[in-house]
């Protein structure tokens, strides 16, 4: 959409004679720095949140040409006079402004959104089965939130006949703003799960919330088997304000009522009735939560006067929507990001966002197939295609299919290179093609350019660990919660994040607002800074070989005893230190490391005799704050650090932050919060505590593997080294391809653990092996290729490690390099 800026003044209520340029034009709202495209058309937010302030990027922005900023404050900024600067009291109530300015001026139907899960699904969908009806706009990815709605909004043109928006919410509060910029014609509630509790008093409070976003709807559409959602609607039933399409399996009653689901092989037969009429679709899902979002989708299409015939017609041709974005070790030093969203225009620019945030190569390549047909002509859509990937810098761009090819001469200002198809590719390049280069891989599974990833990969051993980003910032957001908001946080990225990946995790956790990070040794620090990672980083375990690195990457010790820290002055003096920050490490109660009381007034005196270095923090390590029978001994650790704490910032004018609490304690003990947190274990989904409040904690990594070969195997018969596997009975038994050189414990025989195939626990059969382990499959339908979960969501890790007799720490870290490590984002 494009307006003047003038509008744009005009709808915040400030007066045009305070724009520098009256005629500049308004294409692009961007609250992020790092997704700037074209800088000439850009009116820039700076945001203010709890972790971050935009006004930090006005001037870098001004820099790279944008010349249009909605800002609170035109402090520093005076000197620009050539650009506009909107001054507003909140310029996120601006930016929300703005969407619903623009929301009024169309009167279309907007389907608004919301639900615990299956809202991406319900869209991709909705926008499958409808767009050979309706040009239809519709959120981009999960943009849903008081910032994402409104950026979706935006996108609401002249050619737009119909729009699909997202709204999800994380505590109350948040549904009515996002009812009002929103504005929905129809309202849909996918289902009430437990996802995101922890911002809500209880169940009944969260639906309560989301429904908010029906009021004012002209349709309301909902599962009426689902209690928590009909008596957070009745309400609005009771005042008939809504046509309602309520769908049960239960009550024939119901406007739509699904009579019958019969699943055969892959697929599902739904037989329903809606007015007086029965009617069957098929589709190719049988899981549950599939077929819920498939009715809901039908419920919509049935309002909207669909035929059912057509209905069924579409239904057939749905498949799975990718929600991941895939990265991965690629061959010759490259990342390769695979996007697995649904390949069309909609989704092109936060995959291009996401790997220009995780780049660590200068030489950005993207290879794209041609995209799905937008509201606009092919021409137009491949012109703003190739617009994009200029603005983004793209220097290396690989056209797959016969629209990129008759759109190619677009593509100019990049190194390209263009094929008919995924074959045409593959047969003309090589994995000698590329080197030292981040790789966005993004197609329509028509395609099949798993193809091509299978060329790129570093790693083909069919053992992985995946590793759930979102599931990551999901934790961290948890443990934010507990702790006040001026409460800082260290987010622990020690022994490679707890052997998941250091990079990865540290970028999320920078990406989402963590004060500090905190390593074990230098190299895990230095190898971060060379990666990209800016925020501060602790070095926990101090031993320092190289203090030119240690100066040179702006890493900060940790110093716990009085020969370490004269030896770290004396070299920060060779090396131009000033102030460098180090934290105090106080010996409370561990005896590990640290200080003692006694030793305090000589580190104090030491300290301030000399400008090398400064304490930035003072901390301890509670050694039982897990155990409640030892609650007293941790009551005593915080009493003896914190006399020592007062010594210490007696001594200085600065503020010295103070931080105790590790996982456990931010649950048990959050009245010593202090000024700092460190998030530890925790943040990778592993529960500490066990009375139910970690429970919202969700597994960030999941070790797989593939079954490689099935045997039958009559009674009697020995499996494995030694023949210590002897089967009691007829047996299937698989072969998994992984073994105690992936990390995968000799403990774990016989019989130890059991993984999970295909919704079943299968114990383990024999010796482990260095490369293999065999599983009992006797009763579980199973075949060559199927994946099996090691550890993860249905076989937590703490399983494995009450098998080990250790601790969830001892699994995580012990997963072998070899192991390709693939992360991945909802």
């Amino acid at each position: 959409m494009k307006y003047s800026i003038k509008e744009i003044a005009q709808i915040l209520d400030i007066a045009p004679g305070r724009l520098a340029n009256k005629k500049a034009m308004v294409s692009y709202l961007l609250t992020d720095s790092r997704s700037l495209g074209d800088p000439r058309e850009t009116l820039f937010f700076a945001l203010r949140t709890q972790n971050n302030d935009g006004h930090r990027y006005v001037l870098p922005l001004y820099a790279q040409g944008v010349r249009n900023f909605v800002v609170e404050s035109e402090e520093g900024l005076g000197h620009l006079r050539d650009a506009n600067l909107l001054v507003v009291p909140n310029t996120l109530e601006a930016l929300q402004n703005i969407a619903m300015y623009h929301r009024r001026r169309f009167r279309i139907p907007v389907i608004g959104m919301t639900g615990s899960r299956g809202k991406t699904t319900v869209k991709e969908w909705l926008y499958e089965l409808l767009k050979d009806d309706y040009h239809v706009m519709r959120s981009p990815r999960s943009y849903n939130s008081q910032i994402g709605v409104p950026l979706s909004l935006w996108d609401i043109d002249e050619s737009t006949t119909l729009a699909i928006i997202e709204a999800g919410i994380s505590t109350t509060g948040e549904m009515a703003n996002l009812q009002a910029m929103i504005r929905p014609t129809i309202g849909v509630i996918t289902n009430i799960g437990t996802e995101h509790n922890e911002g809500f008093s209880s169940m009944r409070q969260k639906a309560q919330e989301k429904a908010k976003i029906l009021y004012n709807c002209e349709c309301i559409v909902y599962c009426a088997d689902d209690p928590l959602v009909t008596q957070a609607i009745q309400p609005l039933l009771d005042v008939e304000v809504a046509q309602e399409v309520a769908w049960s399996q239960h009550t024939p009653s119901h406007e739509l009522y699904v009579s019958n689901i019969t699943r055969h092989d892959e697929k599902s037969q739904i037989d329903y009735e809606y007015n007086g009429e029965h009617h069957s679709i098929e589709v190719s899902f049988t899981g549950y939560r599939d077929l819920e979002n498939v009715i809901t989708c039908l419920a919509i299409l049935l309002y909207l006067q669909v035929d059912p015939e057509v209905i069924k017609e579409r239904m057939a041709r749905l498949t799975p929507v990718g929600t991941r974005i895939n990265v991965i070790e690629g061959i010759n030093n490259c990342t390769v990001i695979a996007d697995g969203y649904p390949s069309d225009y909609n989704s092109l620019t936060p995959a291009i966002d996401f790997m220009a945030r995780r780049s660590v190569h200068q030489t950005r390549t993207v290879i794209l197939s041609d995209l799905t047909q937008e509201s606009f002509s092919a021409e137009e859509l491949y012109i703003r295609v190739s617009e994009w990937l200029r603005s983004k810098h793209i220097d290396r761009f690989f056209g797959i299919g016969e629209q990129m090819m008759a759109f190619s001469r677009y593509f100019t200002g990049m190194e390209t290179r263009f094929f008919a198809s995924t074959e045409d590719f593959l047969e003309h390049m090589s994995q000698g093609d590329f080197e030292d280069e981040t790789i966005l891989v993004k197609g329509s599974p028509m395609f099949h350019f798993d193809q091509i990833l299978d060329m790129l990969e570093a790693k083909q051993h069919m053992t992985v660990e995946e590793v759930d980003l979102s599931a990551l910032a999901h934790n961290f957001k948890f443990f934010k919660s507990l702790i006040k908001p001026t409460t800082k946080t260290v987010g622990m990225v020690k022994a490679s994040g707890y052997g998941t990946g250091s990079y990865e995790i540290a970028k999320t956790l920078q990406d989402r607002g963590a004060d500090y990070l905190a390593v074990a040794v230098q190299d895990e620090g230095v190898d971060l800074r060379k990666a990209g990672i800016t925020m501060p980083i602790i070095v926990l375990n101090p031993s320092v070989v190289n203090y030119k690195s240690m100066f040179t990457f702006r890493l900060e010790p940790e110093v716990y005893g009085l020969e370490e820290c004269r030896e770290l002055i004396k070299e920060g003096a060779k090396y131009g230190a000033k102030n460098h920050p180090v934290h105090i490490k106080i010996d409370s109660g561990m005896h590990r490391l640290g200080f003692r009381r006694e030793q305090m007034s000589e580190l104090i005196e030491l300290l301030q005799g000399q400008t090398v270095i400064r304490p930035a923090s003072v901390f301890t390590h509670l050694c039982v704050a897990d155990v409640p029978e030892e609650d007293e001994y941790t009551h005593e650790q915080f009493r003896y650090y914190s006399e020592c704490a007062e010594l210490l910032q007696e001594a200085f004018d600065h503020k010295i932050l103070r931080h105790v609490l590790n996982t456990s304690g931010i649950v048990r003990f959050s009245e010593y919060q202090l000024d700092m947190v460190r998030i530890g274990i925790g943040l990778y989904g592993v529960k500490t505590v066990f009375d139910g409040r970690e429970d919202a904690l969700q597994p960030v990594a999941t070790l797989r593997s593939v079954v490689i070969a099935i045997r039958d195997l009559p009674a009697g018969a020995t499996v494995g080294y030694g023949r210590r596997g002897v089967l009691t009975r007829d047996s299937r038994i698989a072969t998994l391809t992984i073994g105690y050189a992936d990390g995968f414990d000799r403990h774990f025989g016989n019989g130890n653990i059991s993984v999970w195939l295909n919704g079943y626990l299968c114990p383990t059969v024999g010796t482990v092996c260095m490369d293999a382990v065999m599983i009992d499959v006797t009763d579980v339908p199973c075949a060559l290729g199927d994946r099996v979960e090691i550890f993860g969501h249905n076989v937590p890790v703490e399983k494995l490690s009450e098998a080990r007799g250790t601790i969830p720490y001892e699994i995580l870290t012990s997963i072998s390099p070899r192991v390709k490590r693939v992360y991945y984002r909802e």
